[in-house]
């Protein structure tokens, strides 16, 4: 069996140029959300269930709307020309949620000496904090105590496999994850339609 990086969805291979691609967007957003099934535990909740319940929101008015939808971008416009606010809400979470674990991870790639919860403390302060009450903070740095140590995330992650190619992997993917991350991000707070 292939290692997970070698068979899911790449963010890297999510077309940009004009828009970016809603469909496919979608499926990495799911793979995702898969790898963090690995662990076959809740260890990564907090992270899963916001990123789960948001891609459903985007996934649901994509649906609706596909004709109209093959970007986000589009998706975004069609629903606030229509007078919609279901599917942005949801974009917008699902980005934030994207940027905390993009950012995590890659402090976990530059800083190879660095332990996951660490690099997830990190990302969350810079990315989410502003946005949760003292009392989410809380539950928040209590979960990312119990996220798994550096060599176990890896060792799952790789399942088997080489690891200079998993690095090689997920630096692609979290390059274009990153790329996808800004451009969305200044699109909707350009278009006044939420901030991440």
């Amino acid at each position: 069996m292939a290692p997970y990086f070698e068979t899911v969805k790449s963010f890297a291979d999510v077309p940009v140029e004009s828009g970016v691609d809603t469909r496919q967007f979608l499926e990495a957003s799911d793979g995702l959300v898969m790898m963090f099934d690995l662990f076959g535990s809740q260890v990564f909740g907090f992270v899963q269930a916001d990123i789960r319940n948001n891609i459903q929101g985007v996934r649901k008015r994509y649906l609706c709307t596909e004709h109209s939808s093959t970007t986000l971008e589009s998706l975004v416009e069609t629903e606030a020309a229509e007078g919609h606010k279901e599917g942005t809400p949801c974009l917008v979470r699902l980005i934030r949620g994207l940027a905390l674990t993009c950012q995590a991870l890659q402090h976990m790639q530059r800083d190879q000496s660095a332990e996951l919860h660490v690099c997830f403390k990190r990302s969350y302060d810079s990315v989410l904090k502003h946005h949760h009450s003292f009392i989410i903070r809380s539950v928040v740095y209590v979960a990312i105590r119990a996220v798994p140590r550096r060599k176990e995330f890896y060792d799952k992650i790789a399942q088997g496999g080489s690891k200079e190619k998993l690095d090689t992997e997920m630096n692609r993917w979290l390059e274009a994850l990153e790329v996808i991350v800004g451009r969305m991000s200044a699109f909707l707070e350009k278009g006044g339609f939420g901030k991440v």
